[in-house]
């Protein structure tokens, strides 16, 4: 095996050119494949992360049932209790406490019906984007009362600004009429229609107090350090709970990939695509390599003749062949992966 290794070594530099043409071509495809797959793995994690942290989290606890049919009355009971639980047995996780209500939303010339979130200001930040993403005004201050904030498109909508008061209209948790009126300051720009058009966001408190919910709301949104370690900690939200006696039977702890299918689903459908493409990249360099072995080959055959006519094995001098390819092939994986991979962290 050492002497045909010699022998193909030998054989691939005899025309240096044509080798390194070839090599060239599989450094290239691999270079590419490398940059293109890094590129496509990080820009899911961005576009994971984005939309998480603007709205859902990496995990929800909520009563049973509530995020396939979000009605008022599935709420959870000492809900700021819960999720200082869980902030207390796991100090790494980011958690705050939400109650959502659909309301109708009236400025002095138009109404609109939207979700209205009341949050945790204090915790609220280290859990999504939008309080970071105020343009206009300010963000929520913990403890004041009759402030909102709105998205960008619904402020439009309503022909509101900062400083302007608008009225809330809705149900509460015992069916009581709710009612009240609130002052806009701040406008956020998320970036994502479906928030910016139908989302606004109150004090904790006073949503419980508007909608007569006492102390309870409707989900904790739990973020881990990171996205990957998602389903470790939703099973240690399931023993956190279950320690500080809540009947798990009444919640749901759903992970992201539950409350957002469509978009595993897109990222799926997106990578079916793009390995389809890396495909096609790695069999046109193969069928390049292949042609020219193929030239090498038939420009070799008066020395195929005579090494076969001292006493050379076909089957040895195929392997010989073999062989050099598989050279080339490695010298150009391996230069490819590095070039790619330094590439890529350049970037």
């Amino acid at each position: 095996m050492n002497t045909t290794l010699i022998l193909a070594w030998r054989n691939l530099w005899r025309h240096q050119r044509r080798t390194w043409l070839t090599v060239g071509a599989m450094v290239f495809s691999n270079i590419l494949l490398v940059f293109m797959i890094t590129l496509q793995f990080g820009s899911y994690d961005m576009m994971i992360e984005n939309s998480l942290k603007a709205y859902s989290g990496h995990v929800q606890v909520a009563a049973q049932g509530y995020n396939e049919q979000t009605k008022m009355r599935l709420a959870l009971d000492n809900i700021t209790g819960k999720s200082e639980q869980i902030r207390q047995a796991n100090p790494k996780l980011s958690v705050a406490a939400r109650s959502m209500a659909f309301v109708l939303a009236s400025s002095e010339t138009r109404s609109f019906g939207l979700q209205v979130a009341g949050v945790e200001v204090e915790h609220e930040t280290a859990v999504s984007s939008i309080p970071g993403l105020v343009k206009s005004g300010r963000y929520l201050i913990d403890g004041n009362a009759g402030e909102i904030v709105i998205g960008r498109v619904l402020a439009r909508n309503l022909q509101s600004e900062v400083g302007d008061e608008i009225t809330l209209l809705g149900s509460g948790y015992d069916g009581s009429f709710a009612a009240a009126v609130v002052k806009v300051v701040g406008i956020f720009e998320s970036g994502i229609s479906e928030i910016d058009r139908s989302l606004a966001q109150l004090n904790l408190d006073e949503f419980q107090t508007l909608f007569a919910m006492g102390d309870r709301g409707h989900t904790i949104i739990v973020n881990a350090p990171d996205i990957s370690e998602t389903q470790h900690y939703q099973n240690l939200l399931e023993g956190t709970l279950n320690a500080n006696g809540t009947t798990l039977n009444d919640l749901e702890i759903l992970n992201w990939e539950q409350l957002n299918p469509g978009l595993r689903q897109a990222i799926q459908s997106d990578m079916a695509s793009a390995w389809f493409m890396y495909a096609v990249l790695i069999v046109l360099v193969a069928f390049s390599v292949l042609n020219t072995q193929l030239m090498s080959v038939l420009e070799r055959t008066r020395e195929f003749g005579i090494m076969t006519a001292i006493g050379l094995r076909p089957g040895k001098l195929g392997r010989l062949v073999l062989l050099e390819t598989t050279v080339m092939a490695t010298l150009g994986f391996v230069i490819g992966c590095l070039l790619g991979a330094a590439v890529a962290v350049y970037f």
